[in-house]
């Protein structure tokens, strides 16, 4: 029996384009109010209906766009922790950014409002930003001390786990309204960005990616090892400090403008691999990005068909058909390995 070959990179590159377009056109015209694509295309270069290019361009368009960029910017990170861990497990919030974001967002809705601040959608990305830029700094700081992943693994999950101890003592004092809001917040969205904020993820994306394609021979050395990073004549510390530092600043951005956005990074690295069979990140990384934007965009466009009116909790559709794939295509493929 002849033995199937995977498909050339070429060609799955390809077929994951062309997914991206198609999911891209359903997303911007599915919603409380449909668009054909006539209208969708009549209305994209000039206004042939007033209505129909507001919706599209005013409301469509930015919430797509910052489906692509978030979910290529989430699924890179959980690639990069993934291979810098070596642990399957490991997330694009493992190092405790998205806690830290988490609980800076907190203290502003349940500690802060009416105080000192506004909560309107940019104070939410700059008290995110911030938070999630201390944590950052601070495990920039760590990662130049320990000499090895494990305890920065071990380090960036306690702080998470302090973090999260902080808001479970916020949230049992605060008000009912107030915790609504932040509730809401952490559920995650994308239909709160204008083009100015699809702009700041555009800039956060490029130079996450920037820095990955700097990391390229330092991550294919990293499967096999330190020790053996270093007999390739990799500088294992400023290599790690670089993927630290691009993880940082994508889920620290991402989470600042949408929320924490649960599962993409976890999971569309494994289906990467398993639907590439390879494990060099110079295929790697093009594919994952591509999937974590057709995962973030088939998520968003369900949660509009199902909710119609009231789009449904982003972090809850993420899960609930992310884990079932994965799960699925690990028990057929026996094992994964990172």
């Amino acid at each position: 029996m002849q033995e199937k070959r995977p498909l050339s990179f070429g060609v799955q590159l390809t077929l994951v384009f062309f997914g991206l377009v198609f999911l891209f056109s359903l997303n911007v015209g599915l919603g409380s109010v449909s668009l054909s694509f006539s209208e969708i295309i009549s209305n994209l270069f000039r206004e042939s209906d007033a209505s129909v290019h507001t919706i599209l361009w005013q409301f469509r368009l930015p919430k797509a766009l910052t489906c692509i960029l978030a979910g290529a910017g989430l699924a890179t990170s959980g690639l990069l922790m993934q291979t810098l861990f070596r642990n399957p497990l490991a997330g694009p919030d493992v190092l405790g950014l998205s806690s830290g974001a988490s609980l800076a967002v907190g203290l502003l809705l349940l500690a802060g409002k009416g105080f000192l601040f506004t909560s309107n959608a940019w104070s939410l990305a700059i008290a995110a930003s911030g938070g999630g830029a201390l944590v950052l700094l601070l495990m920039l700081t760590i990662a130049r001390s320990v000499r090895d992943n494990t305890s920065l693994l071990i380090i960036g999950l306690m702080m998470a786990a302090a973090t999260s101890s902080v808001m479970s003592v916020i949230q049992f004092i605060s008000r009912a309204d107030d915790l609504q809001s932040y509730i809401i917040w952490t559920m995650g969205s994308v239909g709160n960005t204008g083009w100015n904020e699809v702009g700041v993820l555009a800039v956060i994306l490029f130079v996450g990616l920037v820095i990955s394609v700097f990391l390229l021979k330092s991550l294919n050395g990293w499967l096999l090892g330190e020790n053996y990073a270093h007999s390739l004549g990799i500088n294992v510390p400023r290599a790690r400090i670089g993927i630290v530092v691009a993880t940082g600043f994508m889920t620290g951005g991402i989470t600042a403008f949408c929320g924490p956005i649960a599962f993409v990074g976890l999971a569309v690295p494994h289906l990467a691999r398993l639907a590439t069979s390879t494990t060099n990140h110079r295929i790697l990384l093009p594919i994952v990005a591509c999937g974590g934007a057709m995962l973030l965009l088939l998520c968003d466009t369900l949660s509009q068909a199902i909710g119609n009116v009231q789009s449904l909790p982003l972090n809850a559709l993420t899960s609930l058909i992310g884990a079932p794939v994965v799960i699925y295509q690990v028990i057929k493929m026996k094992r994964v390995s990172v």
